[in-house]
């Protein structure tokens, strides 16, 4: 797709999600929001995947560490073709497949269960130590959220990625300055977050995070044989005007005017 194409696409998916969310009156617009270009840099750039095959054995891993933002891999998931788009408007039901954290066990395409911060980056180190195991050339790409780097294991995690050289292994930060509580200056500030991966040796890159090619660009060069942190700089509730950079919008749901208001931007985007 050209440039045009992936914008149109972006406020597509982002369309996708704000449907999903009114439609089951809780879930986390914010951060799903914010995370829709770096999952397409993935899905629609990077990743080798087969939604004719999920379970294919020498497919890239993806990790959604920050699982609340799961609407947005959701909408991309079932563009791709995972599963029936249909589907996506029973998020958060009880006999739905799509959990309000991503869950292998029920939905197509997902590599881990998430929702609990920090465990999704301990597992994307430990499936790419599987990788260099099995002697497979498959890579394990992580999306965290930033008020999740304030949990320790991510920095065990961090810590053992470095020390075991997983050259296979890209963490990617969706760093919108915004968390449940306010910023993240307000409640834990995360200082130098580049100055403190490379001292855990990683090779990092920083990007803007609503640059599908530019994201994309940062992943995919080489890392120098180590493990790989890009910080990604987005904008919590992307391309909602009114939850733009607003904390409130973590975990909200819209009433009816609001979600007039997000649908009529959005289309407005999408058909622009």
């Amino acid at each position: 797709m050209d440039d045009q194409a992936l914008l149109e696409k972006a406020a597509a998916i982002r369309t996708d999600i704000v449907e999903m969310l009114y439609r089951c009156q809780s879930g986390h617009p914010g951060g799903s929001l914010s995370c829709v270009e770096i999952l397409m840099a993935l899905y629609y750039r990077v990743a080798s995947v087969d939604p004719q095959n999920p379970s294919w054995e020498w497919r890239d891993r993806v990790v959604l560490s920050k699982g609340h933002g799961c609407p947005a891999l959701y909408a991309i998931l079932a563009d791709k073709g995972f599963f029936p788009r249909e589907d996506l408007w029973r998020l958060r039901q009880i006999d739905s497949h799509l959990q309000g954290h991503p869950d292998m066990r029920k939905t197509p395409g997902i590599d881990v269960s998430t929702g609990s911060l920090g465990q999704g980056a301990s597992v994307a180190v430990g499936m790419a130590l599987a990788a260099k195991y099995k002697k497979a050339r498959y890579k394990v790409y992580a999306v965290l959220g930033d008020g999740e780097i304030q949990e320790g294991m991510v920095w065990e995690a961090a810590m053992s990625a470095a020390h075991y050289r997983l050259d296979n292994l890209v963490f990617i930060l969706d760093h919108n300055g915004l968390q449940i509580d306010g910023s993240n200056e307000q409640v834990m500030s995360l200082g130098d977050i580049m100055a403190k991966f490379e001292a855990f040796g990683f090779k990092c890159r920083k990007v803007d995070g609503h640059d599908i090619g530019g994201i994309a660009g940062a992943i995919s060069a080489p890392a120098d044989g180590k493990p790989l942190f890009v910080l990604a700089e987005t904008v919590k509730g992307r391309g909602v005007s009114f939850m733009e950079n607003n904390a409130g919008w973590h975990g909200k749901p819209m009433n009816a005017d609001e979600y007039g208001m997000a649908l009529d931007e959005l289309k407005g985007r999408h058909h622009g």
